[in-house]
């Protein structure tokens, strides 16, 4: 995150008083490509290192977003939430998120991806920008068959999936208990367009 990229204003807001504005610029926290892979450029919130998801715990996520209606819709990667595994070495450095909501050629997305091949669990063309959108996520991150995503959008669910939710040992990700990290903002290929996001209404909890 760029310190100028971020600000809590009043102007649009979800609830209350203030709602944090993300605005992404060329050059934004550039990362060449690896690979195949095009260079990017992001600006990001990430939980603090202490909140992390742990392997076969079930947690809840909510949090609320707003694209304003000059929000430009084009064909290529933006991905305004993600959920990434913690990788303790080098081989698994540049995976993909397991869990992510994507925008882009105006369609919104929810993908999962624990290997090669990445698969979206949702799909819709329908407008989402100049409104609040809320969202809502329970998920257990598992190696095994016991992993699950239920994912709601305006109360409405529109993902409920049972199984694995984690990347593979042999790709690198050696812990016992693995580790996985939430971040929201803009993450997208480098082009020449701003954008901005409004977050609000954010919180996370352990379900027991």
């Amino acid at each position: 995150m760029e310190t100028r990229s971020f600000e809590i204003q009043s102007d649009i807001v979800r609830k209350g008083t203030g709602a944090a504005k993300i605005t992404l610029t060329t050059g934004d926290t550039y990362e060449p490509g690896m690979g195949k892979d095009k260079p990017t450029e992001r600006d990001e919130l990430l939980e603090a290192t202490s909140l992390v998801s742990v392997e076969c715990e079930q947690y809840e996520y909510q949090f609320s977003m707003f694209l304003p209606d000059t929000f430009p819709i084009l064909p290529v990667r933006l991905v305004i939430a993600q959920w990434k595994e913690y990788c303790p070495g080098d081989s698994c450095t540049n995976d993909s998120p397991i869990l992510a909501l994507r925008y882009s050629s105006g369609i919104l997305a929810i993908s999962l991806q624990t290997g090669e091949h990445r698969t979206n669990l949702y799909e819709s063309v329908d407008e989402i920008r100049n409104r609040w959108i809320d969202f809502k996520f329970l998920v257990r991150f598992s190696r095994e068959a016991d992993g699950e995503i239920i994912g709601f959008i305006d109360g409405k669910e529109v993902v409920n999936y049972k199984g694995v939710t984690s990347y593979p040992e042999n790709r690198g990700y050696t812990l016992k208990k693995n580790r996985y990290y939430f971040k929201m903002g803009l993450y997208r290929d480098i082009i020449p367009e701003p954008m901005c996001i409004y977050i609000d209404e954010y919180s996370k909890k352990e379900i027991r």
